[in-house]
């Protein structure tokens, strides 16, 4: 049987792994899943780069690939996040109720944690070396992308 600490772990990976194929279709490596009862019913990866998308966040393709969901599953579920969530996905996650967020890192990036607290939300930070060095390595190699998906001029 799988205890609770295996199974974050297993979510965590799995939203590296949706990361992971968002860097391989040439896009930003931001990864999620939503999971529900012990169960993964939203995966995503920001596709913004692939889709052409404005807002195809990792958390929002979780959010579409979960599809309508009774917001008593939203109330139960608990997101993972491979990077801290912006203010738009944060938005999303108060919209849909989601009372529990598990973010891979926030060092290369600090998003709205203080808002979901604040609101309720319980969030965790792993500072999990893989999802750092993921985006400390894209941050270095496509620093004018990076720049662009999180709203920041560059000069790159």
């Amino acid at each position: 049987m799988v205890d609770a600490q295996q199974q974050s772990q297993q979510f965590m990976q799995a939203a590296i792994d949706e990361a992971r194929q968002g860097l391989e279709e040439g896009g930003i490596p931001i990864g999620s899943v939503i999971v529900h009862r012990g169960r993964i019913i939203g995966r995503g990866h920001n596709r913004r780069v692939q889709q052409g998308s404005v807002v195809l966040h990792g958390e929002m393709d979780a959010f579409e690939n979960a599809g309508r969901q009774n917001a008593r599953v939203y109330a139960e579920a608990t997101l993972y996040t491979t990077l801290s969530p912006c203010a738009m996905c944060s938005g999303a996650i108060l919209l849909y109720g989601i009372g529990e967020v598990v973010v891979g890192e926030n060092r290369t990036f600090m998003g709205e944690e203080a808002l979901l607290r604040e609101r309720g939300v319980r969030v965790t930070v792993l500072q999990d070396e893989r999802c750092i060095a993921l985006m400390n390595d894209f941050i270095r190699e496509r620093p004018a992308l990076w720049n662009e998906d999180i709203g920041q001029e560059s000069d790159c």
